[in-house]
């Protein structure tokens, strides 16, 4: 089993996803309240 050095792992890939991530996020909860904005004026 390989021998684990602590503060030796890069981390660049997971900064990356999780900042992909939360900008998805936080894209999918624009468009969704857009789309409920534009149902409450147009939806009669």
């Amino acid at each position: 089993m390989a021998e684990h050095k602590h503060g030796e792992m890069n981390s660049e890939t997971q900064k990356s996803d999780y900042d992909a991530f939360i900008k998805f996020g936080t894209w999918s909860i624009v468009v969704v309240i857009g789309i409920l904005v534009f149902m409450a004026i147009f939806a009669r």
